[in-house]
């Protein structure tokens, strides 16, 4: 259609998009943008998915011991360091991660899935990428959860419970860990989104076929398409992982279960 008018290119295009279509690429003999770009999802998820898990369980935890030793030098320690970490661009963590560990100590490899002309994924492979990725939303979850379980450690009902001899450990996990946990549910939501989104520099960085390089790569040979599809499958990801973390929310929180009945 690039004989029509420039809008009636576009309405066309939207069109086929919300049927599913978004185009062919050019530089890879036609072949259909979607079926690229889900051959390399897989990747993406490999990485996305255990940093989500990571930086959520490490958040939790150690916001939780920040809040229990707050004012101490644990806490101090703590806090400092996410500060710090959440601070840091991902690509330059991932590439002084590379410096330390694949060229310094010579541990793990410096990027790729596997070694030469093998098929899979390597979990040794895995190790830089994902740390890469879940460090500074660890740092980011820490820092919300410590301030969730101050404020939940500071509730008049964590006063009764010590009031009829419950620990201080007891109360902590058993009666704040739970309300302190609220807040990050919605944080764990977003936080898969910047995942996602900060996955394109880390992919380029260790070189991991994902979406990430495959966007890059789309860019570098200018295929228009495969980069207009790339956004498209990562927004309506984010928008859909969005609108989930709150249907969760809502049926998780006991005041909002408690208004709608």
């Amino acid at each position: 259609n690039l004989d029509k008018h420039v809008l009636v290119q576009w309405l066309i295009y939207l069109g086929n998009v919300l049927r599913g279509d978004l185009g062919y690429s050019y530089a890879t003999n036609s072949q259909p943008v979607l079926d690229i770009i889900l051959s390399r999802a897989g990747n993406t998820l490999a990485l996305a998915i255990p940093s989500f898990i990571l930086s959520t369980i490490g958040g939790v935890v150690l916001g939780a011991i920040a809040a229990r030793t707050r004012r101490k030098w644990l806490d101090a320690g703590i806090s400092g360091t996410a500060v710090g970490l959440f601070s840091v661009p991902n690509f330059w963590f991932g590439m002084l991660l590379i410096i330390v560990f694949a060229i310094w100590l010579d541990w793990l490899p410096t990027g790729g899935m596997a070694p030469y002309g093998q098929a899979g994924i390597q979990p040794q492979y895995l190790i830089l990428p994902v740390l890469t990725m879940a460090t500074t939303e660890l740092a980011y979850k820490a820092r919300i959860m410590r301030s969730s379980m101050i404020e939940s450690l500071g509730q008049d009902f964590i006063d009764t419970a010590r009031s009829k001899g419950l620990s201080s450990s007891r109360g902590l996990w058993r009666h704040a860990m739970p309300n302190a946990l609220l807040p990050m549910i919605t944080v764990a939501g977003y936080s898969l989104g910047f995942i996602l989104a900060g996955s394109i520099l880390v992919e380029r960085v260790f070189g991991w076929p994902g979406m990430g390089l495959l966007f890059f790569d789309a860019i570098e040979r200018r295929n228009n398409m495969v980069v207009l599809g790339v956004v498209i499958v990562l927004t309506v990801t984010i928008i859909l992982v969005n609108i989930l973390t709150d249907i969760v929310y809502g049926l998780v929180d006991p005041r909002l279960r408690a208004r709608r009945s």
